[in-house]
């Protein structure tokens, strides 16, 4: 016997709301918790828990490292009602999920069209292949992994040869902690200052607007400034600025070397209702946002590899 902690928060935001998820064990242990149960991370359930890592305090050593489950929504609300009533609430959790602690082999998926005249000047688009077991990983992150593989079959088909090289990679083991692209960043730290750009597309393949900018040159933001105007048939041509490299979740490895960072843009409101959870399914993608966000990211990459210069940092 023993008791549970029961984290009910008010949803704001994916990073206001993945603390619990990601911290909560730790805290409820040092309450002498025997378990924690996490309100899943997400605005909207329809009464299905979802998924993620968790992470324990090396500061509580000492402690015995408790399960945390993800539970839904609605359950989570109507604890908080029983609670609030002085009702006492039984749990009985039983859980299968374990780390063993031995290591497998996983790979990054890499492609690449050779530049014409600067085939050692790099741009980089990248998608992570892996997902959460739970669902089958569609939009977080086979959408994105989709379009980076994609444009590089588009730019072949339509006969074009950029200047630069052109290299698609789909991260492995990003769920589990970005062990591909930190393995790439060490293999490839002798060409990293050849990559002229590193892009991503980590919140959803929806109808795209534009990209964020993650750095702070000023030439840098003018160019993808008129790059972004040839968009403007689909509506595409907003340029956001953001220098917060923690917020590129699957380049910042590759941003702590100076590389600059691009994101695709989307309204991406309807993202954290499948994210990491059995929803997440080939039915949440819609073709025409998919084939609109190929054509953005095709765009984009082939201007950056033909332009004359790399993109300043």
């Amino acid at each position: 016997m023993g008791k549970f902690v029961v984290y009910n928060y008010d949803w704001i935001s994916f990073p206001d709301a993945v603390k619990y998820r990601k911290l909560g064990a730790s805290l409820a242990e040092q309450l002498g918790a025997i378990g924690a149960l996490i309100r899943s991370v997400t605005p909207f359930s329809g009464d299905v828990p979802h998924t993620g890592c968790l992470s324990y305090d090396n500061n509580t050593n000492s402690l015995p490292k408790i399960p945390s489950a993800s539970i839904t929504v609605e359950d989570a609300e109507l604890f908080g009602r029983l609670a609030a009533r002085g009702v006492n609430i039984t749990v009985s959790l039983s859980m299968e999920a374990r780390i063993d602690g031995s290591d497998g082999m996983s790979r990054n998926t890499v492609s690449e069209i050779t530049g014409s005249t600067k085939p050692d000047e790099i741009v980089l688009v990248t998608g992570q292949l892996d997902s959460w077991d739970v669902g089958q990983g569609a939009m977080d992150n086979g959408g994105a992994a989709f379009i980076a593989w994609r444009a590089l079959s588009v730019i072949k088909k339509l006969g074009l040869r950029p200047k630069r090289t052109v290299r698609s990679v789909l991260w492995t083991g990003e769920e589990m902690g970005y062990y591909g692209v930190k393995q790439y960043s060490q293999k490839h730290i002798n060409e990293l200052n050849k990559i002229s750009v590193a892009m991503e597309s980590v919140s959803g393949t929806f109808k795209p607007t534009g990209l964020t900018y993650r750095g702070q040159n000023t030439t840098a933001k003018c160019i993808l400034n008129e790059i972004l105007q040839s968009m403007k048939p689909i509506n595409a041509t907003q340029l956001l600025i953001d220098d917060n490299i923690d917020g590129a979740l699957d380049i910042r490895y590759l941003m702590e070397k100076d590389i600059p960072g691009l994101s695709l843009d989307t309204p991406n409101d309807q993202y954290y209702r499948y994210h990491h959870s059995i929803g997440d399914t080939m039915q949440v993608l819609n073709t025409r946002e998919l084939d609109l966000c190929t054509a953005v990211w095709t765009a984009i990459v082939y201007v950056l590899a033909t332009i004359d210069d790399q993109l300043p940092r």
